[in-house]
């Protein structure tokens, strides 16, 4: 099957009722939570603007001798935002980096979101796939949940890591959008292809398909998470990465069995 009709392929799969109510529910439920974290993160972030602590001094000189006088006031609430809001620019910049600030979490907070959905959903969604497409191919599969958990947590304490050695390169103009992708990619790379892989393959298979297609792979998961940068993509197409990676993972496993 050529790469275009495999695509095809997972968009007639997706399109099916079974496949769109698997991807609603998620939706609405990630919709609606992340929306809450994104205002109330932004309404932290306005209510810390509505308090300023002033201090200030002067020295005056009497007979001779000088003499400090410190004000201190803590400007609160509507005085501060009165203030920044009285000039268009200081109210434009400062709504501006709030939600671009708050918008730009929320995108990469509603990755995370989408992983765990894909972790829950992905075994019904390949068993809707295996009996529509691949019944001659029996899904081993050679994780458990505890497996599961250990490399969850692997690759997110790498991911981790990989945001604290690339700090150098955040501030390097277009260099830092790759910097601060790599490590959420790594994470995203790593448990949607140990999802799908570890409900059809054995290890050994595994191996082989990571060794003869590791590139192939990568381009197609990378792909994927740039369209999941997209805002709301993510919510409805965690189930289509899933289904589109499903098919290249059954039809690699055709080819080893000889099937």
């Amino acid at each position: 099957m050529s790469e275009k009709d495999l695509l095809l392929q997972s968009i007639k799969d997706f399109l099916t009722p079974k496949m769109l109510k698997y991807a609603l529910l998620p939706f609405i439920i990630s919709i609606i939570v992340m929306y809450i974290l994104f205002f109330v993160v932004a309404g932290v972030g306005v209510e810390q603007l509505g308090t300023m602590h002033v201090e200030s001094s002067q020295t005056t000189i009497q007979n001779g001798i000088p003499h400090t006088e410190t004000m201190e006031a803590e400007l609160e609430g509507s005085a501060i935002m009165k203030f920044l809001m009285s000039y268009t620019i200081t109210s434009w910049l400062a709504t501006f980096f709030i939600y671009i600030i708050g918008g730009f979490l929320t995108i990469y907070l509603s990755i995370f979101v989408a992983i765990i959905i894909i972790g829950f959903l992905t075994p019904f969604v390949l068993k809707e796939l295996h009996l529509r497409h691949y019944r001659d191919i029996e899904m081993v599969g050679y994780s458990n949940p505890i497996h599961a958990i250990f490399l969850a947590i692997k690759y997110a304490a790498i991911m981790i890591l990989l945001f604290f050695l690339l700090i150098p390169f955040y501030f390097v103009p277009l260099v830092n959008i790759v910097a601060i992708n790599v490590p959420l990619y790594y994470f995203f790379h790593k448990m949607l292809t140990f999802d799908v892989s570890s409900s059809i393959c054995t290890k050994e298979e595994v191996k082989q398909i990571e060794f003869f297609n590791k590139n192939n792979i990568r381009v197609k998961t990378l792909l994927l998470y740039l369209v999941s940068l997209v805002p709301f993509a993510i919510f409805f197409g965690a189930i289509f990465f899933v289904i589109y990676l499903g098919h290249t993972y059954f039809l690699e496993v055709k080819k080893i069995r000889n099937i």
